[in-house]
């Protein structure tokens, strides 16, 4: 905590671009993923979101394109020729997020994306389920996520790096196919920055080997507020005195050509060498270096701390909603939503944590918390379970 102060009170005349750092309240806590199952309710597991909430929460436009799709392919036409997945998944959702919201769980107002992870449950001795609860680093917020922007290593006190905030893009409009054609492949021309999103982790992943190229999903056990490290790749062994942090850091060089890929994640690659925090170059296949997306989310993990209740073999008991124990398979979500350039006029600013001299509009935490979004998915999330909601 000592050296993430120090950070904090450096003089700022040091400091020559944004380290951007915010929390966003709870928004839903359910069975919604707008990214990998857009318009899909309810979606496999349950997910923690946060950021700004439209009038038509996470639908997607593709899904009226994928039912006249389907209705041409049940005609023949093209069912071998066109690949729905890869248009629904580079296309869709391709929202206008700061028009279409009504409001944010973001101390930031002009922040309307969404940023989501999987939710934590506890698993007791005699085999039931407890979801655990998330607690907030900034005071009288509602759970959520601490979110960060960064141009160089968190710890970085000087920040000169210039890095692009989502480079304006946009896809090309989507034209209903009248004859039979090789797959479509869809590239950016234009200049609107909505509709970019990314994920990083690996859900199958269930070994150390299996999620090695996602190194900056860590955990770290807290003894205090203030605990940062060690960090691990799996769950702690060991009851931690003031909860698990989630870390989640996504990549950061962008193909600067397309807004999302078919897996979420081919568009962004981590640094050809080195890591982010290192300074280590982007690969010639995604040569522009984009910010830092940093999720912090801290479980509150003190209320099963006591190991009568934890497996008989002594083994941690936490398991993520989609019934992975080892930890492993730790994963996040992010789609833009800024307010057109507010996130390029923060990251321009020689500041940090909350840069009030970039004319950036904030909120109250009482406003955060306000912001909320109608459950759509009836289900027991809450109450000792038998099993898992979705699995």
């Amino acid at each position: 905590m000592k050296r993430l102060v120090a950070l904090f009170i450096v003089a700022l005349a040091t400091w020559g671009n944004a380290l951007v750092r915010f929390q966003c309240s709870q928004l839903v806590i359910e069975r919604l993923d707008p990214l990998v199952n857009p318009g899909m309710v309810p979606s496999a597991h349950v997910h923690q979101i946060v950021g700004g909430v439209s009038a038509s929460p996470f639908r997607s436009r593709y899904s009226y394109i994928k039912v006249w799709v389907l209705f041409l392919a049940q005609i023949d036409l093209i069912k071998r020729h066109l690949d729905l997945e890869l248009i629904q998944r580079q296309h869709g959702p391709k929202k206008d997020m700061p028009k279409e919201s009504t409001c944010t769980t973001c101390s930031f107002a002009e922040d309307f994306s969404n940023y989501w992870t999987a939710v934590l449950f506890f698993k007791a001795r005699n085999g039931t389920y407890k979801r655990v609860p998330q607690s907030s680093q900034i005071q009288g917020a509602k759970g959520g996520i601490t979110v960060y922007y960064m141009q160089d290593a968190l710890y970085d006190q000087q920040q000169r790096s210039k890095v692009t905030a989502f480079k304006p893009v946009s896809i090309l409009p989507l034209q209903p196919p009248i004859r039979l054609q090789p797959p479509i492949h869809y590239t950016s021309t234009n200049r609107s920055s909505q509709g970019f999103r990314m994920f990083t982790g690996n859900v199958a992943a269930r070994t150390k080997a299996e999620m090695a190229q996602f190194r900056q999903l860590t955990y770290t056990c807290m003894d205090n507020q203030g605990t940062r490290e060690p960090e691990s790749l799996d769950f702690p062994s060991r009851p931690c005195n003031a909860g698990i942090m989630v870390n989640a850091r996504f990549p950061t060089c962008w193909n600067g050509v397309n807004l999302d890929s078919p897996d979420h994640m081919a568009h962004m690659s981590y640094p050809a060498n080195g890591t982010f925090e290192s300074g280590g170059p982007c690969p010639a296949s995604h040569p522009i270096r984009m910010p830092q997306v940093l999720f912090e989310v801290v479980w509150e993990t003190r209320q099963f701390n006591n190991k009568a209740d934890w497996p008989a073999d002594g083994s941690q008991p936490f398991v993520w909603s989609f019934g992975d124990g080892t930890g492993y398979g730790n994963h996040a979500d992010y789609v833009f939503g800024w307010k057109d350039d507010a996130l390029q006029r923060l990251m321009d600013q020689p500041c940090v944590v909350n840069c009030p001299g970039a004319n950036a509009k904030t909120q109250s935490t009482a406003a955060m918390n306000k912001c909320a979004k109608q459950k759509t998915v009836t289900e027991d999330i809450d109450g000792w379970l038998t099993s898992l909601p979705g699995m």
